[in-house]
């Protein structure tokens, strides 16, 4: 054997290891999170063993199989981490004056209760009805 083929089998060996460990990984979870660094561990470990094929056997044909890999493994890491993101409610869209608004008229009639003096009329704090606006 060659000092290629050894060195060749050595880290085929690892990255079979490495992705045995990131499956055990992904099937004992406990969090969406854990499963997702595993799985992205194992498509790293499919990119890392296309590449060395491709340089043990001198082939450049497969580089659009390692971009293809690469952009599925981003796509789903990111697809995942934008929904397990958890965003307080209301944050990242734009009101609408009408719950603006409400908010303001809440917020007074909080600060109001808290004084201990009576709750004025929500409709005064913005403004009342615009101007031909049918109830």
């Amino acid at each position: 054997m060659t000092a290629m083929t050894v060195v060749v089998v050595i880290c085929s060996v690892l990255l079979v290891l490495g992705a045995a460990f990131a499956i055990v990984r992904a099937e004992k979870g406990p969090s969406m999170l854990d499963r997702t660094v595993a799985l992205d561990v194992v498509v790293a470990t499919m990119i890392v063993g296309v590449a060395l094929y491709a340089a043990a056997n001198r082939r450049a044909d497969v580089v659009p199989i390692l971009v293809v890999l690469s952009l599925v493994g981003f796509v789903g890491s990111v697809t995942i981490a934008r929904f397990a993101a958890v965003e307080p409610e209301g944050e990242g869209r734009v009101r609408t004056r009408e719950e603006i608004a409400a908010e303001e008229a809440a917020r007074a009639a909080a600060e109001q209760e808290a004084l201990g003096e009576q709750p004025e009329d929500t409709e005064e704090l913005h403004g009342g009805q615009a101007e031909g606006e049918v109830r």
